[in-house]
């Protein structure tokens, strides 16, 4: 991890381990419901301030926290036009295999890139610490990936007009 990047992801961090104190908490207005309470926005009492880490206008990470659930959104930084269109395919790609990863949501949040829920449920049956982890691995190699992906767009693009250049 970068010395730039660490103090952003130490804060992330320490924002999802508070967050990250759910319980069982059944449905206020349905019987024998027990339902994302952060995904359903009907009681207001349970619900918590949500809250916005940002590393800058580019990059940042909306925590929404209720009573038995959390959504995480992520803004992944996209400096130019190629790495918005890396960005939304590489995204894209893994919310159509969302149920592979079960905490990822087939829909990111209106501004964001990419969004997680983790509910009370995820929190029983796995380690909190380390789906922190993986969140945290997750912003930290998605950046390398569109980078890497970019790299190799631009060679690939090289050689191709390289290519066609030596007709002429």
């Amino acid at each position: 991890m970068s010395n730039t990047l660490r103090p952003y992801l130490e804060c992330v961090r320490a924002t999802l381990t508070a967050a990250l104190t759910l319980e069982n908490f059944s449905s206020q207005a349905v019987e024998r419901h027990n339902i994302p309470q952060v995904e359903w926005q009907r009681s207001p009492e349970v619900l918590l301030t949500p809250l916005v880490v940002s590393r800058n206008e580019h990059e940042s990470v909306l925590v929404e926290p209720s009573v038995n659930s959390v959504r995480v959104s992520i803004r992944i930084k996209q400096a130019d036009e190629i790495e918005h269109i890396l960005c939304h395919k590489f995204t894209r790609f893994l919310m159509q295999r969302a149920e592979n990863f079960v905490i990822l949501r087939r829909k990111p949040i209106a501004g964001y890139d990419i969004s997680f829920l983790i509910t009370n449920k995820h929190t029983e049956t796995m380690l909190k610490h380390k789906l922190i982890d993986f969140i945290i691995q997750f912003m930290e190699e998605v950046d390398k990936e569109i980078s890497e992906m970019k790299l190799s767009l631009n060679a690939r693009a090289r050689i191709v007009a390289e290519s066609y250049l030596a007709v002429f």
